[in-house]
């Protein structure tokens, strides 16, 4: 039995006990917290429902659990009710009950961990979103693995996930790119603030095999081409890094088309009409003091251009106008700045911050081999890229590094630790309990053994129980990770899971010895087995990474 199941176990004897005039019309809680007691002395599962909800009822909390319990052990599955302290409720669930779990899960298949709290949703999931003036950097590669990931996982959750890649290809980045390929076409020196890198020099000599009258041109010309075609050609590189990364974007949205749709001044205007915008020493200011902001804020300038907000403003309100019920913006340690002024921009347009509107700011990532930084990329001169992580460990275990740590903190990735086929290397401890699964199915099938017998109750061993208590909390970990945006939960269960599997390995014996024949237990025990490749084939691939069958 899973949590969710229990859960639901109590909340029929609760509205039952309503039913019967025991408890007061209306006291069931919408909800029961159900856990894992860390001493199985105490049950299998345990529920504090009776502390906190008693006094709804006039009860005292050890009245309230034993009307509770006296229900709850007429409940199929549930072989006995304890109660602990003031009002405790400990459950022990049936071996048969228990054991059930492990062919639900084979038969499920894919569909095991699926849930449905988002049903009806409508996401847009801004993440990544790099100038196009360069390589994507180990920050932006962070983000692609986490924010690919938390798409994965609200879909789990029924959501309608749209991924969206914001190209910053308007504004002085981008004329200070063109500058500095101009320069490297024509052999001089990156120019202040340009950029440098062996990438220019690659592109610089590619446009001009494509155009070679470019440097003929008069300059602003030949600048002109140089930001264009060089744009396009990096557009093309980040999109073909991030695919090789397993990330494929649904939507491609160019900051450049806002201005020349006249989106900018669409907004704009909106918030005027709304009464949110005043003018000042010639400029045109967004009143954002007035909903959270440290201070207002100039929209277009007074020499008649727009500010960097104002393509935020415009932006934002192009993703509403497509329908999404909510925007989530994934961004970088650089821009906690960012998240008052868009909130308020939010609020600006009637629409509710946190809701219509979701920030989540990721912390800086570092790469580290033998404890000494690595701080050079081939490509791109000072920073690493997401090819040069690639190229060190490989796609699985770059996507695995970077999702396994709350975005919260700052991240450390060890190279060495992630390029070794041992144990302390968490993708490899969790692929390879999955791939030892898959040779538990191959030996099974040359000692003839098969799933077509089913002993639930057979499944009563410490190892066994532990097994199957952790399969049992996958489908909450998918819904907790979907509500708090956080990955890394998956991640971290994978690993307590193919712990829990890898110890039912060693102290079950689940298929005979050659010279034995199969009995029920094996066959059992290989259903158990096959639900535990289930749940790690399906959690690895909510995080982007294969689940080998052979290591």
């Amino acid at each position: 039995m899973t949590p969710e199941q229990i859960s639901k176990a109590i909340l029929q004897a609760l509205r039952d006990l309503e039913a019967e005039g025991r408890l007061p019309a209306g006291s069931t809680p919408s909800e029961i917290v159900v856990e894992r007691p860390k001493n199985r002395e105490h049950g299998d599962w345990a529920t504090n429902v009776a502390m906190q909800h008693a006094a709804k009822s006039n009860l005292k909390p050890r009245e309230f659990a034993e009307l509770l319990a006296a229900k709850l052990e007429k409940s199929d599955g549930i072989e006995s009710v304890a109660i602990a302290g003031p009002g405790f409720i400990n459950l022990f669930v049936s071996d048969s009950a228990a054991g059930s779990l492990a062919k639900e899960i084979v038969e499920l298949g894919k569909k095991f961990g699926l849930g449905n709290s988002m049903s009806g949703q409508k996401l847009n999931l801004e993440f990544v979103s790099a100038n196009p003036t360069g390589p994507i950097h180990l920050g932006g590669t962070r983000w692609a693995a986490v924010g690919d990931s938390l798409a994965r996982i609200l879909q789990a959750q029924g959501a309608e996930v749209v991924k969206e890649y914001y190209f910053n290809d308007h504004g002085a980045q981008i004329d200070r790119f063109a500058i500095s390929l101009l320069a490297a076409a024509k052999g001089e020196p990156t120019p202040e603030d340009g950029y440098a890198g062996a990438y220019i020099q690659e592109i610089a000599t590619a446009i001009v095999k494509e155009n070679p009258a470019v440097l003929n041109l008069p300059s602003d010309q030949s600048q002109e081409q140089f930001r264009q075609l060089g744009v396009e050609m990096m557009f093309e590189q980040i999109k073909q890094s991030l695919h090789d990364f397993g990330v494929d974007f649904d939507v491609f949205f160019h900051e450049n088309s806002l201005y020349e749709s006249g989106a900018v001044e669409k907004a704009v205007e909106k918030l005027r009409s709304l009464g949110h915008m005043f003018e000042h020493e010639g400029a045109l200011w967004l009143k954002s003091s007035s909903f959270g902001d440290d201070r207002d804020r100039v929209v277009i300038k007074s020499d008649g251009n727009a500010s960097y907000i104002a393509g935020d403003i415009a932006y934002y309100l192009d993703k509403r106008s497509r329908g999404f019920d909510r925007a989530i913006y994934m961004l970088g340690a650089d821009h906690h700045g960012y998240i008052g002024r868009m909130q308020a921009v939010c609020a600006a347009f009637g629409d509710k911050p946190g809701e219509n509107m979701e920030i989540l700011i990721g912390q800086l990532v570092s790469l580290v081999r033998g404890g000494e930084p690595v701080r050079m990329s081939k490509r791109a001169g000072t920073v690493v890229t997401i090819e040069d992580l690639v190229e060190a460990v490989g796609v699985d275990a770059a996507r695995y590094a970077l999702v396994r740590s709350s975005i919260n903190s700052t991240l450390d990735v060890d190279l060495e630790v992630l390029a070794r086929k041992t144990n302390d290397n968490p993708v490899f401890y969790v692929q390879y309990a999955h791939a030892r699964t898959k040779q538990v199915d191959r030996n099974a099938e040359g000692l003839g053994v098969t799933r077509r017998g089913f002993s639930p109750e057979l499944l009563s061993t410490e190892s066994e129980s532990e097994l199957l208590a952790k399969l049992s909390l996958f489908p909450g970990v998918i819904s907790q990770a979907a509500e708090f945006r956080e990955p890394h939960r998956v991640a971290r269960y994978l690993e307590d899971l193919a712990g829990s599997y890898h110890r039912f390995y060693d102290n079950c014996r689940i298929l005979p010895l050659p010279s034995q024949p199969a009995e029920l237990i094996h066959e059992t025990r290989l259903w158990l087995n096959d639900a535990a490749g289930v749940a790690l084939a399906n959690g690895l691939n909510l995080l982007g990474v294969s689940a080998p069958e052979r290591m």
